[in-house]
């Protein structure tokens, strides 16, 4: 088990540090709650095993040895991620409309094969295994990704349900909203570097 400390804390702070999961998970624990957020957390958390443990297959070798399939990959998630922060931008204060919603079980496990934060840092994460079968990697990963992810979503999840506490005043909300939506932008530009 102590071989594997160091790839928990490097998974863990990869998965802690602001990205479109903890962007979308934090601004849906303060539109809709944890309850409401609660297949989103799931299918974040399932997504991300299921996506690192395709890394440990090869997925990630593929993706680094074929530029075209990489730039697809990357400007499908810069798509998508721009089109949820079309969605933030616009929300309305506390009472979402009968269309909003938070994402479904599917859809978050679905968003994590266009997650290039995700993928990087299952990439990366990689170097911290020792010397196994593709199956025994893929299976360390997946465990490794969807355990902490689980508490890492929870928390993000809380955060955003303890904000909109704070987040009464309809204009504070707004500008909680673009913050979230503005970061979103932000991030999908950093997929290309």
């Amino acid at each position: 088990m102590a071989e594997f400390l160091p790839l928990m804390g490097f998974v863990f702070f990869g998965l802690f540090s602001p990205g479109p999961n903890v962007i979308l998970l934090t601004a849906s624990g303060a539109r809709f709650g944890v309850q409401r957020t609660i297949p989103h957390i799931l299918g974040v958390a399932i997504g991300v095993g299921i996506t690192s443990a395709f890394t440990g297959f090869g997925v990630g070798v593929l993706l680094n040895t074929h530029p075209t399939l990489k730039l697809g990959l990357q400007i499908g998630a810069s798509l998508w991620i721009l089109w949820m922060a079309y969605k933030l931008w616009f929300a309305s204060p506390k009472q979402p409309s009968a269309n909003d919603r938070p994402f479904t079980f599917i859809e978050a496990v679905l968003f994590q094969w266009v997650n290039p934060k995700v993928w990087a840092v299952a990439l990366s994460a990689m170097a911290y295994l020792p010397a196994m079968s593709a199956m025994q990697q893929a299976g360390v990963l997946a465990a490794t990704f969807s355990g902490l992810n689980l508490g890492v979503c929870i928390f993000w999840t809380c955060a955003g349900t303890l904000l909109a506490y704070l987040l009464k005043n309809p204009r504070a909300w707004r500008v909680f909203m673009r913050i979230m939506a503005f970061a979103l932008v932000v991030f999908s530009a950093l997929i290309f570097i």
